[in-house]
């Protein structure tokens, strides 16, 4: 199970330009922002990424605003973890467990979440926050990851099983994000 101790928050390239051509676009934003903010709530490090934000384009203003000053790494490789800074902060944030979202889901979400597995990642793919512009490759990514030994969660099972209790101090906080 997920804890506070040992997870952290892996946003792969919520770019503007990207989560506009994806599927259920509708929940890029709102759900980014349901897992920063619980994530904030409970002390639970991010890392944000963009994939060549020259060309790919900005976060959302949303995003940006809610992160404040929280550094984003910016790679031109598919996979996070082949960006040395971003392996840098991972490493440096000493967690072991990652919440991974991100766009899109079959090529940087999928290879980062393949080679944190390889690297003994616990990996927690939340599969209402990683997006494709097709079903079908959201759908194979998701199944990718869980053969190679990911688990898949969501949103709302992820920021409860963080706090595990209703008589944990940031209950409502998590409680109304949901809502």
């Amino acid at each position: 199970m997920l804890n506070t101790e040992e997870s952290v928050l892996v946003l792969v390239d919520f770019q503007e330009r990207l989560a506009e051509i994806v599927l259920r676009r509708e929940l890029v934003v709102p759900n980014a922002l349901r897992l920063i903010k619980g994530c904030q709530a409970l002390g639970v490090p991010i890392l944000p990424t963009l994939q060549v934000p020259e060309k790919l384009g900005p976060m959302p203003p949303e995003l940006v605003e809610v992160l404040g000053d929280v550094k984003v790494i910016s790679k031109a490789v598919f996979s996070a973890l082949r960006e040395p800074d971003f392996l840098l902060a991972l490493r440096q944030s000493g967690r072991n467990q990652v919440l991974l979202t991100g766009i899109e889901a079959h090529v940087c979400v999928l290879q980062t979440g393949l080679d944190l597995l390889d690297a003994g990642y616990q990996v927690h793919a939340i599969s209402d926050a990683v997006f494709s512009r097709t079903a079908e490759n959201q759908q194979v990514a998701l199944a990718r990851l869980h053969d190679a030994g990911a688990t898949v969660s969501s949103v709302e099972i992820a920021l409860f099983e963080l706090i595990r209790t209703s008589t944990h101090p940031q209950f409502k906080t998590i409680s109304t994000l949901i809502k």
